[in-house]
């Protein structure tokens, strides 16, 4: 089974993760965020798989997350709200995200990544 690697094709952090994952000689397929935005369901599947807290999927440093005041308004929004909302724009997902079998990591942590890799999944 191939990973899957979703990014934002102008970011340079997905950019970044892209070439690592090249350089390992991953297989992977590639998503495009902004044409192929996460569902409800992947993204509820990906917080209880990541075991991250709601909050650490929102691309934070987005101008979209900006420009929406989500700082002050997330403490206030539930879970499922949290979730409507990400699903409505993939610019607001952090990103990249690497579905690695049983794994997904979010944000590229060269360290993390490496680990991943190398502790026996195959890509």
């Amino acid at each position: 089974m191939k990973a899957i690697f979703i990014c934002h094709p102008r970011c340079t952090t997905c950019k970044k993760a892209e070439k690592f994952l090249e350089s390992k000689g991953a297989d992977f397929i590639k998503r495009d965020i902004t044409k192929d935005n996460p569902t409800k369901e992947e993204l509820i599947a990906w917080q209880k798989v990541s075991g991250l807290d709601i909050r650490k999927l929102f691309n934070t440093s987005g101008n979209l997350y900006r420009e929406m005041g989500l700082k002050d308004k997330l403490d206030g929004m539930s879970f499922d709200e949290k979730i409507e909302l990400l699903s409505t724009d993939g610019l607001l997902v952090k990103r990249p995200i690497l579905l690695l079998g049983e794994k997904v990591l979010v944000g590229f942590n060269e360290k993390v990544w490496s680990e991943a890799l190398n502790d026996g999944t195959s890509l």
